[in-house]
């Protein structure tokens, strides 16, 4: 019995031994291949870490101190110099051509809506589909944005979508005005029963909103005419 054990044991060690020496073998015939592929992991490490700490970071801070003026200048109301900027400072449009989202994703937000309150529907969509933050008010508003644009395109359909979009992105009383936008363009599309089941909506689940208050001259102006 002990023989037998020794042999399975001797057996063992030897296919042991045989693995490593193949091991050994396979690292000798291919040291330089396998030496040069861990410097060049070690090459790209060093590269990205530079990049990231020396042009990326760098670029980032400028790109976030640019859009402070810009924003302050949308949150005034002044659109145009928001996106456009002045010559002595940068707006919205130039900080996304010289820096893209490095100061962060809402640049294509607020450029967007630039856009959308001077009246270029077509370059307001364009850029709040690229917006793509995680704050879900702002992603929110991004989307009942493009509903607007889609009005002033006249595409209907395409605004209703949007405004239906955003009003479930939030459960709060910002839901409701995205959800009275949709009502009201429906009705211009002359769906008064889709536009009931909005404005229902808002009499259900946010009687509390500001919407909610004046909501039922608007349900009763339609089933007046049922």
């Amino acid at each position: 019995m002990a023989t037998k054990v020794n042999e399975k044991e001797l057996e063992r060690q030897e296919k042991v031994a045989e693995t490593v020496s193949k091991t050994d073998q396979f690292f000798r015939e291919n040291r330089n291949t396998i030496l040069g592929c861990i410097a060049g992991i070690i090459v790209a490490a060093l590269a990205i870490f530079a990049y990231q700490q020396f042009i990326y970071k760098p670029k980032a801070e400028e790109a976030k101190a640019q859009m402070a003026t810009a924003e302050l200048n949308f949150r005034s109301g002044n659109y145009d110099l928001a996106l456009n900027g002045d010559g002595n400072v940068l707006g919205f449009a130039q900080i996304i051509e010289d820096f893209g989202a490095k100061g962060g994703q809402s640049v294509y937000f607020y450029a967007g809506v630039c856009q959308l309150q001077l009246g270029n529907y077509e370059e307001a969509l364009n850029l709040l589909k690229k917006y793509s933050g995680k704050d879900a008010i702002l992603n929110a508003r991004a989307t009942a944005c493009m509903g607007d644009a889609y009005v002033g395109l006249e595409d209907l359909k395409a605004a209703i979508g949007c405004y239906e979009k955003a009003a479930a992105t939030i459960d709060n009383i910002f839901a409701a005005s995205y959800l009275l936008k949709a009502g009201v363009v429906a009705e211009e599309l002359g769906d008064s029963a889709k536009a009931l089941s909005f404005y229902k909506r808002i009499k259900e689940e946010y009687p509390s909103s500001l919407e909610g208050y004046d909501i039922d001259k608007y349900i009763t102006r339609i089933e007046s005419q049922e």
